[in-house]
C-alpha cells in the first residue's frame, strides 16, 4: 500500500466495536477511533501490534466504510496463513480489544471527486475493500456517474459484501456488478465462470454507456498483473488505470 500522508498521521488507540464474518476467510472489524478523522474512499490505515516482549508487527489495511462515517471505520481483513496480524484478528481479537492505528493514508488510489466519465472497478478477494468504500461513497453522495464492478472470487460463498452489492445494483440503474467465479459455475447471466481476461473486461466495459475514464484495480500482485493485462487487451488506455497491490 502507498504511504502518502504517513508523516502527518499520528498513532491512536481504537477499540473493536463489532466483528462480522463476511466470508469463511474475511472478517469485517468495526474500529471506534479515539481521534475521529475524515478519509477519502480508497485510503488505508496502518495497524500496529506490540507483543509483551516488545516485538512489533505492522500491516496496512484499506478502509471499507464510506467517508461519511468518521468515528467508526470498517476494515475487512482476510486470513493469511503466514500473516501475523491477520492471524491475530481472526484467531485472537474480540470485541472490546484495543488496537493501535494510524491513518488515513494514501493519495493515489482515490475515488475521483469529479469523475470525467464512467468508472470501472476490478478486484479480487479482500482487494474489493477500497472499491467497496468507493461504491459506498458514490451512493452516500447520490452520485450517478456510471460505474461497473468486476469482482473475481473462487466461489460465490467466498464473495465479500455480495448481498450489499446485489442490493445496490437492484436499486441503482447506473451501477453494474459482475462476478468472475473461478472454481464453480456462475449463477447469473451477467456473471462469468473463469478468470478475468481481456474479453471479459471488454464485455463489462460494453455495459457502460461510454468507455471508462477511470479504472481502479486492487488485489494481490499476481491478480493485479493479469487483471491489468486484461484491461489493456480490452483496449483501455494505460494512463487511466490505477492499481493497488497487497501481499507477495
Amino acid at each position: 500500500m502507498t504511504e502518502c500522508g504517513a508523516r502527518s498521521a499520528s498513532w491512536q488507540t481504537c477499540i473493536i466495536d463489532e466483528i462480522v464474518q463476511q466470508t469463511p476467510r474475511i472478517k469485517s472489524f468495526f474500529m471506534r477511533l479515539s481521534t475521529p478523522f475524515a478519509h477519502v474512499a480508497g485510503q488505508h490505515v496502518d495497524i500496529r501490534l506490540t507483543a509483551p516482549d516488545g516485538y512489533v508487527a505492522m500491516r496496512s489495511y484499506s478502509i471499507a466504510s464510506s467517508p461519511s462515517s468518521s468515528e467508526v471505520i470498517e476494515l475487512a481483513i482476510e486470513l493469511l496463513p503466514t500473516g501475523e496480524v491477520s492471524l491475530f484478528f481472526h484467531e485472537i481479537a474480540v470485541v472490546g480489544d484495543e488496537v493501535e492505528l494510524r491513518g488515513p493514508l494514501g493519495g493515489h488510489f482515490l475515488w475521483p471527486e469529479l469523475a470525467s466519465g464512467p468508472i470501472l472497478l476490478i478486484g479480487a478477494g479482500s482487494g474489493v475493500v477500497p472499491l467497496m468504500a468507493m461504491i459506498r461513497q458514490r451512493r452516500a453522495l447520490a452520485q450517478t456517474v456510471p460505474t461497473a464492478l468486476l469482482l473475481s472470487s473462487r466461489t460465490i460463498r467466498d464473495t465479500p459484501f455480495s448481498e450489499e452489492l446485489l442490493a445496490v445494483e437492484m436499486a441503482d440503474p447506473t451501477f453494474r456488478f459482475s462476478l468472475a467465479v473461478t472454481q464453480e459455475a456462475s449463477q447469473r447471466s451477467s456473471d462469468f465462470s473463469r478468470r478475468i481476461d481481456g474479453a471479459m473486461v471488454g464485455d463489462v466495459v460494453s455495459r457502460l454507456p461510454n468507455r471508462p475514464a477511470h479504472v481502479f484495480v486492487c488485489g494481490s500482485n499476481a491478480f493485479v498483473n493479469f487483471a491489468t493485462d486484461g484491461a489493456l487487451m480490452a483496449g483501455l488506455d494505460p494512463s487511466m488505470i490505477k492499481t493497488e497491490r497487497y501481499g507477495g
